[in-house]
Formats: structure tokens, sequence, C-alpha cells
């Protein structure tokens, strides 16, 4: 990683990348629904998709499923969800574009659709509240470290 520090709408998510590009990173959810639940992001703030070129859209997706292959292979999962919350209408608690890389395996969830409402559980509390469980900073450090590991094997 480079010495930049990167920031995810108010917070300082620098030590939460694992791997980036020249324009993008992912990172790990603090506050993972399943194992291996990252975000991809655009390294400077856009609060929609709407608000980026149309070069950089192709950007962003080539790297977000270059991300999800990852993901998908290292988590042994056989599906997977994207979503990105435009607006907060439409969920978005962190006003920075991104987009969640779900890793699915059968029987994860009640039904093929259990992880959206888990998600919504997930993000109705605040990013910032005592209520929202997170990955205590161990936790953090080894996922971390793993995947960062198995990116650069």
């Amino acid at each position: 990683m480079n010495d930049k520090n990167y920031r995810f709408g108010n917070f300082d998510v620098t030590h939460s990348v694992f791997v980036e590009s020249d324009d993008c990173l992912a990172i790990y959810n603090i506050a993972p629904i399943v194992p291996g639940h990252v975000l991809v992001l655009p390294k400077q703030k856009h609060t929609s998709l709407n608000d980026l070129s149309e070069t950089q859209v192709q950007y962003f997706f080539s790297f977000s499923r270059k991300v999800t292959n990852f993901i998908v292979k290292e988590f042994k999962a056989t599906g997977f969800d994207w979503t990105i919350q435009d607006g907060k209408s439409a969920g978005q608690t962190v006003l920075h574009l991104h987009l969640h890389i779900i890793p699915r395996v059968e029987g994860d969830f009640e039904s093929p659709g259990g992880w959206y409402p888990a998600l919504n559980k997930s993000l109705e509390n605040n990013i910032d509240s005592d209520k929202r469980e997170k990955l205590n900073e161990d936790e953090m450090k080894r996922v971390l470290s793993w995947l960062r590991e198995r990116w650069f094997k």
C-alpha cells in the first residue's frame, strides 16, 4: 500500500485497504454480513455512480470484477451479489460511492435474497453506532493480512 491516507466519507480507511489500483480501493467491511463482504470505492470522493465519466465507470466495474473474482475464489463462494445504494432514499449511509461485494454459498441465508435484509439491518445502525456489530481490531488485522498475502501471492 502506498503512504497516502484514504477517506470513505468521514472515515479514515487507510488501514482497511487490502488492494488498490490507480483510481479505486478495495476494503474489508468493518461489519461484514458474511465472511468476505468487501467494498470497492473510487479513491476520489464521488457521491453517486452518475458522477463518474464513462471511462471511470468502466474502470470502476473492471476493478470490481477483479476483486469479486478474487473474493469468490478465496472464500470458496459459489456466487456473489453486488449492490450500490445510490442516494439516501436508496439506503446510502456513507455519501461516497461504494459497491458492496457479498460472496455467497448455498444455504448462507434462508432465501437467495436474504442478504439484502441482512445488509439493511446492518446499515440501520450508523457505522459509528455501538449497536452495529463490527470486527474488533485484531480480527480486522488478521483478515486484512490474509487478504493482502493471498492477493499478492
